[in-house]
């Protein structure tokens, strides 16, 4: 459960140790939310303390900055100096006191609102301690910022309680960050690109040295499917970091949100988390020691196979071996898994169902489980132990098994207990015994379940005591195929007999607001677009087919292609809910377009008509408006004062090697590098009708052309790897028969 700390005390929770209590009295645990950014406000007691300590960061001018976010205007603790860091974690050790169990620290970069990079200005200075660098603008420390926000959250709840271990999540991180925090992949959307782009990206945080991260299960944006929730929970609930989360705004995205046969699935995958933490606890234990990540990339089992390395969507957690599907037309089952060399037995708890990951056991593994629980707290070390041995060419396998308190630091004194498994097969008789230890902790007085894999899912079982060895016989090699045999075809069955997730298909061709929570693909010609209505009706992804080449620079929430209805950065237009009012699909020749509308107050509609065109499939034309709808009679018919402003971020695939050129009205040839920083054209210096971004690197250009009489200005904007190619309208009031109109076109072209 997470809660955001900022809103709790005063409006919903007068008494929020008390509902800690209740939460652990059901075995729930609770994270609590703190953002860098501080409210100004005198009176405020953290605004107070922190003014009085003088921990804030600066303006160039030796003020402190004062930037929006979330609770309005607020000032930034300056992490770099060690006197904030302490100021910073003292509040922590008095915050814990309400019954804390976990810390997530949100917008972090830092993350800073209405401005045209998102964060603050780089001539921000920090006072930073010598050994890091000493007083340095922001453009020096703003990759570390979010890991030492991390860091001081992590030593204050250390000096809350120096007998548990924290646990604080932090949307940014560095190299180094693990040892303070867990990492999410941040917003994310519903739909099934990121649900597959959510394996590459945990597999490359471990490889980065990250070993706990996970993505937002179902997705933060828009609305998932019960078939897509089901299948990501399926597949999440075995990655290292696992958690469920979501937009306010968006559909309820809990398990039995989706209906019966989503729940069932959710339900499935819980358990095999939980059966499986033995083991992936164990693997965080080897990962404290050995720096290897929990969760690795296939080519991990065969690093000379260079075919691995183009797998995402199979991974390891040690030899135990996952392979999802993230296609919404084939489930697991129906996939082609690639496998490394050696014995890999197929496996699984009497739980296969066609939205759930299959696993494999690499041969020469032996893999601790343990029973089936609802939460960590019903766990005892004297619980039954299972074993799942999977033997390899030569009859042989071994696995280890990590076990502590389950909390605090005693595992550093020696308190803990290391086991090392083995067995072999000795004239066809599997013994299965403990090698060696290591840690000072007896061995707890429990059952031994062990369970040996003949593959295709069939496996022989047999019980006994932890700690003493165990004898079990083989059967013959007909009695194996005949196991075998059973096995796969009561798999068939199974799946044949399970009652599969719905598959509800986006729709299409259609026209109505009930698209207007979906993500919405144009494809025609040489064009893909990818449209999220629900957030400003933005294009969130514009990539040209013959080339492969992405054009926009966005994230979920921001960027990308946006419209605001005024001259201030991020006004309204921006994160309003766009309906779809209407959609026309390429068929017979058609052209691919969508229309859509948002209300952006006092009577006002943004409407913006997105077209591929069917006579020039190269070109994508946006032609956009500002129009008053129901504007009052006091008014005279006419609304407040408005501008169009078209603020699309590219992304600059070669930064060095780009300009943006054009010629002026008033004759002129005009080019701006990426060193020119920010430019605003007005009168006879603005473009006549058309402006490119020019990548000298591989010769071509994105050309935009327009009308300069729906044209006041033009901006461009360099950011670090990306550019703002703005059109602004004149701004005055409109009326019915006076809307602010631009026209605009897009087309990719080679350069001479």
């Amino acid at each position: 459960m997470v809660l955001d700390a900022s809103h709790l005390m005063v409006n919903r929770f007068p008494d929020p140790k008390s509902m800690a209590d209740d939460l652990h009295s059901i075995g729930c645990k609770s994270i609590w939310m703190l953002d860098p950014g501080i409210k100004k406000e005198k009176g405020y007691f953290v605004y107070d303390s922190g003014s009085e300590t003088d921990v804030w960061i600066k303006k160039a001018d030796g003020s402190p900055f004062i930037g929006e976010v979330w609770p309005g205007d607020c000032v930034f603790p300056d992490f770099t100096c060690e006197r904030t860091r302490t100021w910073w974690a003292s509040l922590v050790r008095d915050f814990v006191s309400n019954g804390v169990d976990g810390i997530w620290n949100d917008m972090n970069e830092p993350a800073v609102f209405k401005t045209t990079t998102k964060t603050m200005p780089e001539s921000n200075i920090h006072r930073g301690d010598a050994d890091i660098g000493g007083v340095q603008n922001h453009s020096y420390y703003h990759n570390v910022y979010g890991m030492l926000m991390a860091r001081s959250t992590y030593e204050g709840m250390v000096m809350a309680s120096t007998d548990k271990r924290p646990f604080v999540l932090t949307r940014a991180g560095f190299i180094g960050s693990q040892r303070y925090a867990a990492t999410w992949t941040g917003d994310n959307l519903s739909n099934w690109e990121h649900m597959h782009m959510s394996l590459p990206m945990v597999l490359q945080l471990g490889l980065s040295g990250q070993p706990l991260s996970g993505p937002d299960i179902g997705g933060f944006a828009g609305n998932a499917t019960p078939k897509l929730f089901g299948r990501w929970m399926g597949v999440g609930a075995l990655f290292p970091f696992s958690r469920g989360h979501s937009e306010t705004g968006s559909i309820d995205h809990e398990p039995w949100s989706f209906g019966e046969e989503c729940e069932e699935v959710c339900r499935l995958a819980l358990l095999r988390r939980y059966r499986l933490l033995p083991h992936i606890y164990t693997l965080f234990y080897l990962s404290h020691k050995k720096g290897a990540p929990v969760a690795a990339p296939l080519f991990f089992a065969d690093s000379q196979d260079p075919g691995l390395r183009k797998i995402e969507t199979s991974f390891l957690l040690g030899p135990l071996l996952i392979c999802a599907s993230t296609s919404p037309d084939k489930g697991a089952h129906e996939c082609a898994h690639k496998l490394p060399k050696g014995v890999w037995s197929r496996f699984d708890f009497g739980d296969s169902h066609p939205d759930l990951p299959v696993m494999y056991l690499q041969g020469g593994a032996i893999l601790p489980v343990g029973r089936p629980i609802k939460h960590v707290g019903e766990a005892s070390l004297d619980d039954d132990l299972s074993l799942i041995v999977s033997l390899d060419e030569n009859g042989k396998a071994e696995g280890v098994l990590f076990e502590d308190a389950g909390d605090g630091y005693g595992f550093t004194q020696g308190n803990y207990l290391l086991t090392y498994y083995v067995a072999q097969v000795h004239s066809s008789v599997v013994s299965v015994k403990v090698l060696k230890t290591e840690g000072s902790w007896n061995r707890p007085k429990r059952n031994l379940n062990i369970s040996i894999l003949l593959g295709g899912g069939a496996m022989i079982s047999s019980h006994g005591v932890d700690g003493e060895e165990l004898h079990i016989t083989m059967p013959s090699g007909s009695e194996v195929s005949s196991l075998v045999a059973t096995s796969e075809l009561e798999l068939k069955k199974r799946l044949e007999m399970i009652s599969p997730i719905p598959d509800i298909d986006e729709p299409s061709g259609q026209e109505g607001a009930e698209l207007s929570k979906i993500p919405i693909d144009l494809k025609s010609g040489d064009w893909l677009l990818k449209v999220v209505p629900w957030i400003g009706g933005r294009i969130i992804s514009m990539t040209h087919l013959p080339t492969d080449s992405q054009w926009l620079h966005s994230r979920i929430e921001i960027n990308g292609y946006e419209e605001y209805s005024g001259t201030e950065y991020r006004s309204a237009g921006c994160t309003e809910e766009y309906k779809v009012v209407r959609r026309y699909l390429e068929q017979s020749g058609e052209e691919e377009s969508i229309c859509l509308e948002g209300d952006i107050g006092g009577g006002l509609v943004l409407q913006r008509h997105i077209s591929i065109l069917k006579d020039n499939p190269k070109i994508v034309q946006i032609n956009s408006s500002i129009q008053a709808r129901s504007v009052g009679a006091g008014s005279g018919g006419f609304s407040r004062l408005v501008c169009l402003r078209v603020h699309p971020t590219f992304t600059l695939l070669h930064p060095t090697e780009v300009v943006v050129a054009f010629t002026a009205i008033n004759g002129s040839k005009q080019e701006f590098s990426p060193e020119s920083g920010e430019v605003t054209l007005e009168g006879d210096l603005r473009p006549n009708g058309e402006w490119m971004l020019v990548d000298k690197c591989v010769g071509v250009s994105l050309v935009n052309t327009f009308d300069p009489s729906q044209v006041s200005k033009c901006l461009v904007h360099w950011g670090t790897g990306d550019l703002n190619m703005e059109l602004w309208s004149e701004e005055r009031p409109v009326s019915k028969d006076t809307p602010l109109t631009i026209c605009h076109q897009y087309e990719l072209r080679q350069t001479c």
